[in-house]
């Protein structure tokens, strides 16, 4: 009643829907006087004649006046009603479009205006960010009431960041609204090994609307241009697509053809410039397991890393090397005292969804002078040095918890426990080691790869800020036999960082992904958490 009241004005109300039904039952009627709780935006400001007749019966048959015969002339209005009608669209404008529909459901009024395509072309601008002259909607007999009803906020729920489910190989799916269409780009580094080079990326889907009656879903892949497709929202953070004419992916030269197509455009060089068996082996694998999905395919949402003022450098996604496996797609997050490097994209050894790197930020290294680095044993004496005081601490703090738990449970006997102990002692420990995560980039030391540490990249910085011990993960093929294993994480600057792994003898540079995503926040760190476990469960 009292959103009534506000809505309709003090006092009886005159064309009220809610009021009138309850002065119907009262009368003996049998009408229900609950409103429709249903907020679909195509309801709102539609032609609903037989709603408009039973509103214009309530109050014994009298019709709601126009609001400029609302009230006497010299006293401010009482009620929305009252308002000039150009008004009452830029109130009705303001609000979210998922509220429109319960307005257009008070009275005939209401309803009338919410027809009126200046609301809803201001709905679809500053929801969607739709800057297109909607205006040229009226030519096709759509307007922009259509576009936000049946395309942009049918579809809303798979706009943002997406994972594909493609095996190891996983993927980067960027869907956005563009223009009057909504468009699923999948995200592909540079050719190997660029790594500073821009992202490169592909249409999969497109969304649009061609008449009144519903959006059209098209399929992007292959080279015959865009054909019937189909997209199922499974449930909240997970879709998947469909094609359903995979003829138009084939090409007149058969297999041979494809594959050779879809190597320039992976790796952007043909089969004849790869003189490493090993990689022949792994490219040729790769085409053959993702060929075979058809752009059939189920993803699940993925979320960009929270940041916080303490961090490091700035969170993000970042791309890198990975030796025969090219260049791939890691998620670089912040979690108190360590760092960790998520796969988006992976290989047959370490899938998409494992955690490649981690980054223990509570143990800096400090590196030797330039000419003692190139020497490979005294780095790797320096970093298992922190290893071996990494597993000590480690034990350390296993047995403090253990007593810890043991007191705990002592306290919970009628006998008297001494005062001050080991939980003091324990705090103040714990207070001394969180503030050597604090840790201060210091000013820029030359840096150099030892002797021996294969790199793809040879154009990596001769500066860095600061070195933290870290571990990498490595497996066999088909994740067989995985470990962790040490190594060294060097932060060059805000944009680039690097990890050498000690036991492969080899080195990765990761260098920032800078594309503005849009809708892929997360809504809580405990949000992004359960991401994160989510799809590491899955790659798993």
């Amino acid at each position: 009643m009292a959103v009534c009241a506000r809505l309709c004005g003090v006092g009886p109300a005159r064309g009220c829907r809610r009021r009138g039904a309850a002065r119907e039952q009262r009368r003996g009627g049998a009408g229900d006087s609950e409103p429709d709780t249903d907020t679909d935006p195509e309801e709102a400001g539609g032609g609903g004649t037989e709603d408009e007749e039973a509103t214009e019966r309530i109050e014994g048959g009298r019709p709601a006046p126009h609001p400029a015969e609302a009230g006497p002339a010299g006293r401010a209005p009482l009620s929305l009603l009252e308002l000039p009608p150009e008004l009452l669209v830029q109130i009705f404008g303001s609000l979210p479009g998922t509220d429109l529909p319960s307005l257009a459901r008070v009275c005939t009024t209401f309803r009338r205006i919410l027809r009126t395509d200046t609301i809803w072309r201001r709905r679809c601008r500053e929801e969607y960010g739709v800057c297109e002259n909607l205006r040229k909607l009226e030519i096709t007999g759509v307007s922009c009431r259509d576009v936000y009803a049946k395309l942009l906020h049918r579809y809303r729920h798979i706009l943002g960041l997406w994972q594909p489910d493609i095996g190891p190989y996983g993927g980067l799916l960027n869907v956005v609204v563009d223009g009057l269409f909504i468009i699923g780009w999948m995200y592909l580094p540079p050719h190997d090994p660029h790594v500073d080079d821009p992202m490169r990326f592909k249409p999969l889907f497109r969304i649009h609307l061609m008449e009144r009656k519903c959006a059209t879903v098209e399929c992007m892949y292959g080279h015959k241009g865009p054909h019937n497709g189909h997209i199922q929202i499974v449930k909240k953070d997970e879709f998947s697509t469909k094609c359903n004419q995979t003829d138009h992916h084939r090409m007149s030269g058969g297999r041979q053809e494809e594959f050779r197509t879809w190597l320039r455009e992976e790796w952007g060089r043909t089969l004849e410039d790869i003189f490493h068996e090993h990689m022949q082996e792994l490219i040729l694998m790769k085409f053959i397991y993702t060929s075979q999905y058809d752009n059939c395919l189920t993803y699940r949402r993925i979320y960009l890393p929270p940041s916080s003022p303490d961090d490091l450098i700035k969170p993000g996604l970042f791309k890198g090397t990975y030796g025969s496996h090219g260049l791939e797609i890691v998620m670089l997050s912040f979690h108190g005292k360590k760092a960790k490097g998520t796969k988006i994209t992976g290989d047959p050894n370490i899938p998409a969804g494992q955690q490649t790197v981690e980054i223990d930020l509570a143990h800096p290294l400090q590196l030797p002078d330039i000419e003692t680095l190139r020497d490979f044993s005294e780095l790797s004496r320096i970093v298992l040095e922190v290893q071996e005081q990494v597993r000590r601490e480690e034990q350390e703090e296993e047995q403090r918890q253990e007593e810890e738990d043991r007191s705990q449970q002592a306290a919970a006997q009628p006998a008297a426990k001494p005062l001050g102990g080991e939980g003091a002692e324990g705090e103040e420990t714990a207070a001394g080691a969180e503030g050597t995560t604090q840790n201060k980039a210091p000013a820029s030391q030359p840096f150099v790869l030892p002797m021996g540490v294969i790199s793809r990249n040879e154009d990596y910085p001769r500066t860095c800020r600061i070195c933290f011990y870290g571990t990498g993960l490595i497996a066999g093929h088909g994740f067989t036999s995985p470990e962790r294993t040490p190594g060294v994480f060097v932060l060059f600057d805000d944009d680039r960082f690097g990890f050498i792994w000690l036991e492969l003898k080899s080195f990765s540079l990761y260098s920032r992904i800078k594309v503005s995503f849009q809708n892929a926040e997360a809504p809580s760190r405990e949000a992004f958490d359960e991401m994160l476990k989510n799809i590491q469960s899955l790659a798993t």
